[in-house]
């Protein structure tokens, strides 16, 4: 196979192909790209709920801390199981190159105008913003921890499904 031939992917490029170092340099920085950019909105987060609390009677903030706890730890398990079966979903029917860039294109897009129309709304979720958070966590931990994103066992079966277009009748030739 001709680098060429390879196709690119959103956020790996060509290194998916041959899984060196690399593609798991790739793999490692965003995640820890987006890790550091959690770590700042949570401390965010904190400070908004702090702002919050303030205005709790004392009798009732460590009530009101301890469900935000109970709250916040079910929500990033639920986060990380609902990202799980989304991405099991979609290794049944993995995205084409083609259709991982479109998907990338409109997850950008529709990510900025959810964020926009957020705006207003989160002021008034500001007492459950920590659970509302550590579902986005979770759900953002599940995404990194696949062994294989499934656009990349969309590109390997077009690969072997343009392989096998291409191979000569007599060719014995398999594709890794």
């Amino acid at each position: 196979m001709i680098p060429s031939d390879i196709p690119k992917l959103p956020g790996l490029g060509r290194t998916w192909y041959k899984r060196g170092a690399l593609y798991w340099l790739r793999r490692s920085s965003a995640a820890l790209l987006w890790l550091v950019m959690m770590a700042l909105m949570c401390g965010v987060v904190v400070e908004s709920y702090q702002s919050f609390r303030v205005h709790l009677p004392p009798i009732l903030r460590p009530v009101w801390d301890w469900t935000q706890v109970a709250a916040s730890c079910g929500f990033a398990v639920w986060g990380w199981v609902q990202q799980r079966r989304a991405i099991r979903r979609k290794l049944l029917n993995p995205p084409t190159p083609a259709q991982a860039w479109i998907n990338k294109r409109y997850d950008t897009q529709r990510g900025q105008n959810l964020g926009r129309a957020a705006l207003i709304p989160a002021l008034l979720v500001i007492p459950v913003v920590p659970a509302l958070f550590a579902w986005s966590v979770g759900t953002l931990a599940a995404a990194f921890a696949v062994r294989e994103y499934p656009s990349e066992v969309g590109a390997r079966r077009f690969l072997e499904a343009s392989a096998e277009l291409h191979r000569l009748p007599g060719d014995k030739k398999r594709l890794r």
